[in-house]
């Protein structure tokens, strides 16, 4: 137990004075900028005017003078003051987790500071917000004050430490970049299939005709296709005290779901078997690599060479190629006879690219395998239902067992329109 002098108390009111006010916190992330500027602006002003008040109370009793009737109205207007700023700090803390949190739906989680949450408040921060402290003004600073710390002190755990601080930014696992979706045309629709023709008949009877002759026929066909809608979800289950407990777990785990739906995603575009409930995928539709006669085809540069040469003779222009990270490093790292690298310049700036065309990395292709063609062109890729998060608490027995239920779901078809633009194959050689 402390017993704390007026002046000692006078400072402590100084330094506790609170690091922002506001009455809701926006969670608007395009305002995040705004929000600082108001907080900036309402510490400020308060913090001038605690320091005013503190400062007559500490002359006052430097003279031996009872605490003026003034000044202690003044007082008693800041005291909720500090209640209502030190609830709308907590407030602005959490909703800026979340919204540093929501960040990572779009890329890599990005290394930053990520160190938030509550702090552990000083003695003079909890002594300027106790009922303690008000009550000893009401009473005209008559007295001593008893005030002993409840929050500045944690539980020692057996390891000996002092002090315990959590940081509100999990440390998670890494995160694959999704570029395959980027490689294709994306169209929303707003039904459950997408119906389309396909040409299948091509019989060009073009010729030169004499005049007054009779103009070959030529025959075209084509066929009804359709691109059914596939739905893509998973669900995790939270208790409501882990959701209470921690501020940002609820967008951490948003942010989980949508990562692991667009990741589900770009497996199926590249890789999907078609069976099911299955996207029918980029490399299932492709055409099997053949090589064409008379050409050198016995390493990864010339295989990949003869894949181009095998979309331009199907009349397609391929736009892209997409590679295992470990085949385009052995592609890289290829050197001539005299032990100079063939392809890798370590000091180039530009990005990955083979043959003019822009090699995609991506560990959703199987190492050893690879796909060429011209993807635009080749495959459209619908959109039913972007990414959808939902909580929810009716879920099975999850009322009674206190228990909450997150459901990620997005809602997608694809259609490989041109099957013969796309070629794909392995570095087996013979």
């Amino acid at each position: 137990m402390k017993h704390v002098p007026f002046n000692v108390m006078a400072s402590a009111m100084r330094a506790s004075a609170p690091a922002g006010v506001l009455g809701n916190p926006r969670a608007d992330a395009g305002n995040v900028a705004q929000m600082l500027a108001d907080v900036k602006a309402s510490v400020a002003g308060l913090r001038d005017d605690v320091m005013k008040k503190a400062e007559a109370a500490v002359k006052q009793a430097e003279k031996g003078e009872a605490l003026s009737a003034e000044l202690k109205a003044q007082i008693d207007e800041i005291m909720p003051k500090f209640n209502e700023a030190s609830q709308a700090q907590a407030k602005l803390e959490g909703q800026l987790e979340a919204l540093e949190a929501r960040t990572l739906d779009v890329e890599q989680l990005a290394a930053s500071g990520g160190r938030g949450g509550q702090a552990v408040p000083s003695a003079g921060a909890e002594l300027g917000e106790s009922d303690d402290l008000k009550a000893y003004i009401e009473g005209g600073l008559s007295g001593s004050l008893t005030f002993k710390p409840q929050a500045a002190i944690t539980t020692a755990d057996t390891s000996g430490a002092a002090w315990s601080e959590r940081e509100t930014q999990p440390v998670n696992m890494p995160r694959r970049r999704l570029l395959i979706r980027s490689l294709l045309d994306v169209v929303p629709v707003g039904s459950n299939s997408r119906e389309y023709l396909k040409q299948t008949t091509r019989t060009d009877n073009t010729g030169m005709v004499a005049e007054g002759g009779t103009a070959a026929a030529s025959d075209y066909g084509w066929t009804k296709a359709d691109a059914v809608v596939r739905k893509i979800s998973h669900v995790v289950h939270l208790s409501d005290e882990a959701l209470a407990d921690i501020a940002s777990l609820q967008a951490t785990v948003d942010g989980e779901l949508r990562y692991g739906l667009d990741l589900k995603e770009e497996t199926q575009i590249l890789a999907g078997d078609g069976t099911g409930q299955n996207l029918s995928g980029l490399i299932t539709e492709a055409t099997a690599f053949s090589a064409a006669a008379g050409l050198p085809d016995t390493n990864r540069l010339e295989r990949l060479r003869l894949a181009m040469l095998q979309v331009v003779l199907n009349d397609y222009a391929a736009d892209a190629m997409v590679l295992n990270p470990t085949d385009w490093a052995a592609i890289e790292l290829t050197k001539d006879a005299d032990g100079r690298f063939i392809i890798g310049n370590a000091d180039s700036p530009a990005g990955p690219s083979l043959w003019r065309l822009p090699v995609v990395e991506s560990n959703s292709m199987t190492a050893g395998s690879w796909l060429v063609g011209a993807m635009f062109m080749a495959a459209t890729l619908y959109d039913r239902q972007e990414n959808e998060i939902l909580i929810s608490s009716e879920h099975g027995t999850n009322f009674v067992d206190g228990m909450k239920t997150m459901k990620g779901s997005k809602r997608v078809a694809l259609a490989v329109k041109r099957a013969a633009s796309l070629v794909t194959g392995d570095f087996t050689f013979v």
